[in-house]
């Protein structure tokens, strides 16, 4: 086994974090939470990554061009 931490260990171990911090409150919106919180960084990397070229990231990403636009609005990454 590789000593390489993987992303999805990464996510299990802040979830269980974030369940541990919680003290027993019931949680709410967990999806849209971690959505939000890990997508405005991947945009920003793979954007960065591709030099800022929309086409290039959208085909990264696998998304429409279009859509990508409107997720970098979202984020406020772009006006």
């Amino acid at each position: 086994m590789s000593d390489r931490v993987t992303l999805e260990q990464c996510v299990i171990e802040s979830l269980d974090a974030y369940f541990r911090d919680l003290n027993g409150t019931e949680p709410h919106g967990i999806h849209a939470m971690v959505l939000q919180t890990v997508e405005k960084p991947l945009l920003q990397t793979v954007m960065r990554r591709a030099g800022d070229n929309q086409s290039v990231a959208a085909q990264w990403l696998g998304i429409n061009r279009n859509t990508l636009r409107k997720k970098l609005k979202d984020h406020k990454l772009i006006k």
